[in-house]
């Protein structure tokens, strides 16, 4: 498969959505690579093939790629491609963790601020847990 025939599944990007466009492909590869559907080693599109396929410009997606490059998770190799580093998922999955703390932290502060007790903040989470199976 040549690299521009490479789909990657994210969901819609939108500039009514939290965070920039660049920062919205960056949350999609991190979740794609860190629940495992981007494997190790697995070859991404290439700018311009992303970039076609999102309708955005090639400057956005090459900025996307060079953060996750920076941050460990994804490699290039000239004239080969970009690539799923191998430590990839760790780092994916890393990167989420810190997210979700600081989100948990987050809602914490906003039952807290709503008058909930301790023990009541973790009775919602725990049913907000079951909910989600």
């Amino acid at each position: 498969m040549q690299p521009e025939d490479r789909k990657i599944i994210l969901a819609p990007l939108s500039p009514a959505a939290p965070g920039t466009l660049y920062q919205q492909i960056v949350d999609g590869l991190k979740r794609e690579i860190s629940e495992g559907r981007l494997k190790p080693g697995e070859m991404l599109p290439s700018f311009r093939a992303l970039a076609e396929d999102l309708l955005i410009s090639v400057i956005t997606v090459k900025r996307a790629y060079e953060e996750l490059e920076h941050e460990g998770i994804i490699f290039r190799r000239q004239g080969l491609g970009t690539f799923v580093a191998n430590c990839g998922l760790d780092r994916s999955r890393e990167a989420k963790l810190v997210k979700a703390c600081e989100l948990f932290r987050e809602a914490m502060r906003e039952a807290s601020e709503a008058g909930l007790t301790p023990a009541e903040i973790v009775d919602l989470a725990h049913s907000i847990i079951e909910e989600q199976g």
